[in-house]
């Protein structure tokens, strides 16, 4: 199973403020720790939504709202993706990330092929396997 992991921003977040060097060194311990267990798919952190755009969709209308976003605690800071064997395996895993204090994160289950049943037909299947084979070229 492949787990999104959602790290919340915060105000000092989204003001754009750097981890110091013992963060990092931290956030980089517990990333290798990830890495050698084999679970770590992808990891990053964003950039302050005041560098982002949302695009709302209404019908065939599109329009594009400039950042920054005004609720901070809906906002993403950045993320892992994670190969495990079951929720409780990422909390347990998560439970051990070097967070600041009042820190968020959340814990989303990444959408399988067999979860979605008879309507991905073998021939979408096939184009999402072979989309997937190219796209990790």
């Amino acid at each position: 199973m492949r787990f999104m992991i959602i790290v919340k921003a915060s105000a000092a977040t989204e003001a754009g403020r750097m981890p110091s060097t013992e963060q990092l060194a931290a956030m980089g311990a517990f990333n290798e720790q990830l890495v050698n267990a084999g679970v770590l798919l992808a990891g990053e952190g964003l950039h302050p939504s005041s560098k982002g755009v949302r695009i709302r969709y209404n019908g065939r209308e599109r329009t594009v709202i400039d950042g920054p976003f005004a609720e901070t605690k809906e906002l993403v800071a950045g993320f892992w993706l994670l190969q495990l064997k079951s929720r409780e395996e990422a909390v347990e895993w998560l439970k051990r990330a070097p967070m600041e204090d009042g820190a968020e994160i959340e814990i989303r289950q990444v959408f399988e092929a067999e979860d979605f049943g008879a309507e991905l037909t073998p021939e979408l299947r096939e184009q999402e396997e072979r989309l997937r084979a190219q796209a990790s070229v």
